[in-house]
């Protein structure tokens, strides 16, 4: 190998480089002719042969065996590394770039899989569908106001052409720009969203589009994980493809959540504004999108001033996209130190919930929206209900008493006005449907009647007198006793002893037998106490016992559902007049109209007062003023009345012939305001009392003892 040119060096070890020329001749050479490797001019060192002579054959050298062996030797060359080139600004970038690609490759392989993963865990699209919208239950009372949504969305659905444009308009400013121009999932927002996100170092903003809300709202869970926003990711872009841009806003305006139990657009807007979607006014709309960041924290009835600020946000946003000049955001902005008028859950509210728990026994399990119409009377409903809760705010305090509950109905049973409590958005316990208080003497007319089927009259002759019966030794109100009175005389004055010895004679089974005949359903054990009403009765049933004395003796079936129809006009359910028939002889009706008449001329109702009516009726007072119970009737009406305390706690000075009696006067007044007085049924001995003028302070009731009340009856 030494005697191998340098170009020929080179050839074979090209780590070292050959002079220009030779060195390239050489390498070609043997490229070309693999033959020639050593001879050729100036290849192997030695002279030429001469001319004419025979050339030598050329001594050959065994190569290594391998190149790993010609690799050791001792004189071999070494290999040269190739130069590196210098570290630039270009190299750098460059190098990012590739790099940036490789890993934009891997992460695009890695989103594809995760899509693919999740994709594969929903159903086949060819099986999506929008789930149909819950029904709802519009009841509205007999005039055709609306008193309450019910249902899981607390409203109906309203068309999108149907609503003011500001209304669409102010939710798609405040929460997706972009609504109209991205195919479902906006780029730019989220980028936008993660920008701010990073900038503020924690999340303040999500780019989830309208869209994207829809499709969670409809197929999804409201899980923050990865899995799901793939899945709603991909769902929205299915909505976009088969669902217009005005389908898709007003599926979002009917099924988002504003809050306070009401789902939908239409649901809030009577929920917080007593009115429909279709009325709000521009500022209300803002009010409305402005909800939707959080129902809770910027609810107008309980931070009004967040709202406020809230739907000024709103209406800017709303001027920037064009929607409404600045002018028109300013003036519908709603001013700070105005409490935003809201609407308040009233009375009205425990007969949407009556009505509501009664739907499937009617037409069975609500499948599609529907109208139900009721037999309340508005004007007499809102009346009541500022009734009993201004007799509260006046007078619970200083005589320890915290609710209130009225029942009034026809003399067919159809009801006009319900008070379930005093403020139904601090309890929506029903106090006049669902608790079941004791009635104290306001049930003795069920004895007294039953008596009076025994064979008793109004005149009969009874003992008060002191009782033991079997160790039970009921006493009067005021410990005191008439000795011989007449049945006339002991149910106007409510004495305890009558009526236990008449619920003993005629025996308690008879009259629990007459308490179910006249429409009680409430289970009543039957021992003699309950001639004192000490089983827990509610008072829409007390009322509806009393209506037969009214109407002349036909049981009724208190009901508040006058039809049930479809949205469409369809009748799902007509009322029908119905009930149990004549449950009263017309005798005994007569008797009782004469002995509770009695009641309310002299006796304990005796501040009760309707101008030129003849009324009846009977207070009660359970034991130490817990309950205080008053129901009376004309010959149109019947109205229960009661005051207490939901712990059962004692009243201070308040009977059944006191505050409720002057709460179903003020009632009973107003509802009979222009009508002309009729007669109750029957004519036993009645007097109709004299006409008082209305105009007239009633006065004050006195205290008197049962002997000054006995020797008025009997003019001693």
């Amino acid at each position: 190998m030494d005697s191998l040119s340098a170009g020929a060096k080179s050839a074979f070890f090209p780590g070292i480089e050959p002079p220009f020329g030779e060195g390239v001749r050489v390498w070609m050479d043997i490229k070309l002719n693999p033959k020639d490797r050593i001879g050729g001019p100036a290849k192997s060192g030695r002279r030429p042969a001469r001319k004419g002579t025979r050339p030598q054959k050329a001594p050959t050298r065994k190569p290594p065996a391998s190149a790993k062996a010609a690799g050791t030797r001792k004189n071999a060359p070494k290999r040269r590394g190739r130069a590196k080139k210098p570290l630039t600004f270009w190299r750098v970038i460059g190098k990012m770039f590739y790099w940036g690609m490789v890993l934009g490759i891997w992460a695009g392989i890695a989103i594809v899989g995760i899509i693919v993963y999740y994709a594969v865990q929903l159903p086949a699209s060819d099986s999506w569908a929008v789930p149909d919208r819950p029904a709802n239950i519009r009841i509205v009372a007999a005039n055709g106001q609306l008193i309450s949504n019910r249902g899981k969305m607390g409203g109906e659905a309203v068309a999108f052409y149907e609503l003011p444009e500001y209304v669409p308009a102010a939710v798609i400013a405040i929460e997706d720009r972009r609504f109209f121009d991205h195919f479902g999932i906006d780029l730019i927002g989220i980028t936008r969203a993660m920008i701010g996100n990073i900038q503020a170092g924690r999340i303040t903003a999500g780019g989830s589009t309208i869209t994207q809300q829809v499709a969670k709202n409809l197929f999804l869970t409201p899980d923050q994980t990865l899995g799901r926003k793939v899945q709603e990711a991909l769902l929205a872009i299915w909505l976009e493809r088969n669902y217009t841009k005005v389908e898709i806003i007003e599926l979002y305006l009917n099924r988002v959540y504003f809050g306070a139990g009401a789902f939908g657009i239409e649901a809030a807007s009577q929920r917080y504004f007593g009115k429909s979607a279709r009325n709000l006014s521009l500022g209300e709309a803002a009010i409305m999108a402005g909800l939707l960041k959080a129902p809770s924290r910027l609810s107008p009835d309980k931070n009004p001033e967040a709202s406020a600020q809230r739907a000024r946000v709103v209406l800017g946003a709303m001027a920037e996209e064009g929607y409404i000049s600045q002018a028109e955001a300013q003036a519908a902005a709603i001013d700070p130190n105005k409490r935003i008028r809201t609407r308040v859950a009233g009375a009205e509210f425990y007969v949407a919930d009556w009505v509501e728990s009664l739907m499937e026994s009617y037409i069975g399990e609500v499948r599609s929206d529907v109208i139900v119409t009721t037999t309340i009377d508005w004007d007499l409903q809102k009346f009541a209900e500022f009734t009993v809760r201004e007799m509260v705010a006046k007078n619970g305090e200083e005589r320890n008493f915290s609710q209130g509950a009225l029942v009034s109905m026809n003399t067919d049973g159809a009801v006009q006005a319900i008070v379930g409590g005093v403020d139904y958005s601090d309890s929506q316990y029903n106090r006049a449907i669902t608790a079941r208080r004791q009635p104290g003497s306001s049930f003795k007319p069920i004895v007294y009647l039953t008596a009076l089927e025994a064979g008793y009259t109004p005149d009969t002759i009874v003992q008060d007198a002191p009782l033991d019966y079997e160790g039970w030794q009921p006493e009067n109100y005021n410990g005191q006793y008439a000795g011989d009175v007449t049945l006339r005389q002991a149910i106007a004055y409510s004495l305890n002893t009558v009526a236990a010895r008449l619920a003993i004679a005629v025996t308690p089974e008879a009259v629990i037998n007459t308490a179910y005949r006249l429409g009680i359903s409430s289970e009543i054990q039957p021992v003699p106490s309950i001639a004192l009403g000490t089983a827990g009765i509610s008072l829409l049933e007390l009322t509806g016992a009393f209506t037969p004395f009214a109407n002349g003796g036909v049981g009724v079936i208190p009901h508040v559902i006058t039809s049930i129809t479809t949205t469409e006009g369809e009748v799902l359910y007509q009322s029908i007049p119905s009930g149990p028939g004549q449950v009263i002889a017309p005798e005994q009706v007569a008797m009782m109209n004469d002995m509770l008449a009695s009641a309310i001329e002299i006796g304990t109702g005796k501040s009760a007062h309707l101008a030129g009516w003849p009324i009846a009726g009977k207070t009660g007072t359970t034991q130490s003023n817990r309950d205080a119970v008053f129901v009376g009737y004309s010959a149109r009406l019947v109205t229960g009345v009661w005051l207490g305390n939901d712990d059962n706690s004692p009243m201070i000075r308040v009977g059944g012939g006191s505050l409720p009696v002057e709460i179903w006067s003020e009632f009973m007044t107003r509802a009979h305001q222009g009508l002309p007085p009729t007669e109750l049924p029957g004519s036993y001995g009645y007097v109709p009392p004299l006409d008082v003028d209305p105009s007239a302070p009633e006065p004050e009731p006195q205290r008197r003892t049962l002997v000054d009340l006995i020797n008025d009856l009997f003019g001693n």
